[in-house]
């Protein structure tokens, strides 16, 4: 079975882990701070490293001090650590209907939503396509809204010539083993703001104050250690942040063949009646995370089955947030976001990962036969 996504892992990748299990540090010790360093002159926007994509939205919220009564405004069509971690801490989401065409949130479905209440808007860069981050800062800076950007899908993507990382307020990464590079499990979070970017790390930290000229407490030894507000312990250890160096130094390779991979289906696709491709608008430069086709949907199941049954592991991102149970009780029904979900009905993840590099076209040929087979009987 190929899978829809899989870590790319290197003989590099393995001597550098191997190295710093016979280091002295596991957890927190001088690999944290080069990855740090290393990621913030990648994204060219500083940047704190934490244990997972969803501690990076939890921190990002902490940040921003969203409290009972404010509201974040989301799209439907992600992982529902994006509303989760808002949820938690107390927020009402309210969800934003999404660009049929990207499958990211749509700022005019956005602008109808902000009031009062309003503290964030977060932008998912489905697929890794980035969202319309222009429109949006527009939105948001004129009514004094934060603009979160959840890139799990698109570290190595660029807006604009622009890396994504230091456009939003504050973005959060994930480094989960079938995203564009990973560190097993693991997160980032980037802003170029310095308040809301130590904000956010102190959160990851524990709340901890190592500073001596804020301490409250004046009278202890060189041990002392304060906390002023609570945070979680989200650290990302040294044993994964040497495998996280590692993959970032093979980034833009990692890329290039995501692209050639992408390109191949388009080649082999483009002709398929019935099937909706990906896009890819002027101003983006994508690393692709997924590479989502849309069907009929009365043939998606069988789509999906068929492709497995011939060993093709593909995927459905995602069920609409508003549809699991947790916000259904809530009153949220199918429905109320008709594009998100037309979207969903419609969508199939082929594989996508470096590997496929090794394929040759056969594979592309069999996707398509087995695509085209299925659709002809619409």
């Amino acid at each position: 079975m190929i899978p829809y996504g899989r870590q790319s892992i290197s003989e590099a990748d393995i001597i550098a882990v191997s190295k710093a299990l016979r280091g002295e540090f596991l957890t927190t010790g001088p690999l944290v701070d080069e990855f740090e360093s290393l990621l913030t002159n990648y994204l060219d926007t500083p940047t704190f490293v934490v244990s997972s994509g969803t501690a990076a939205l939890h921190c990002a919220y902490a940040a921003i001090g969203l409290k009972p009564g404010d509201e974040v405004i989301t799209p439907p069509l992600t992982f529902i650590a994006t509303q989760a971690t808002a949820a938690l801490l107390g927020a009402t989401v309210r969800f934003a209907d999404i660009d049929s065409e990207t499958g990211n949130i749509n700022p005019k479905e956005v602008a109808k939503l902000i009031n009062k209440k309003t503290r964030a808007v977060v932008a998912v860069d489905y697929a890794g396509h980035p969202a319309e981050l222009r429109e949006l800062k527009e939105l948001t800076s004129s009514n004094d809204i934060v603009l979160i950007e959840d890139a799990a899908h698109s570290i190595g993507s660029k807006y604009h010539g622009q890396r994504i990382g230091g456009i939003a307020d504050i973005t959060t990464f994930s480094f989960f083993p079938t995203k564009n590079m990973t560190t097993g499990e693991g997160g980032a979070v980037s802003s170029p703001h310095p308040e809301l970017l130590e904000r956010a790390k102190k959160f990851s930290r524990q709340g901890l104050v190592r500073d001596k000229n804020k301490f409250i407490l004046n009278d202890e030894g060189d041990w002392h250690q304060e906390v002023h507000e609570f945070g979680l312990n989200y650290r990302l250890p040294d044993v994964l942040c040497a495998l996280g160096i590692s993959q970032l130094a093979q980034i833009e390779a990692f890329k290039k063949t995501r692209e050639l991979v992408f390109s191949e289906y388009l080649n082999y696709l483009n002709d398929i009646s019935g099937l909706q491709l990906p896009i890819k608008r002027n101003y983006a430069d994508p690393m692709w995370h997924l590479f989502p086709i849309r069907v009929p949907t009365t043939l998606r199941k069988r789509l999906f089955n068929e492709l497995r049954r011939n060993q093709i592991g593909v995927q459905v991102n995602y069920l609409p947030a508003h549809l699991q149970p947790v916000f259904s009780r809530k009153g949220f029904k199918w429905g109320d976001f008709p594009i998100a979900e037309d979207f969903y009905r419609r969508e199939i993840s082929l594989p996508m990962h470096t590997n496929l590099e090794m394929l040759d076209t056969d594979y592309f040929k069999k996707v398509s036969g087995v695509i085209e087979e299925v659709l002809a009987d619409s």
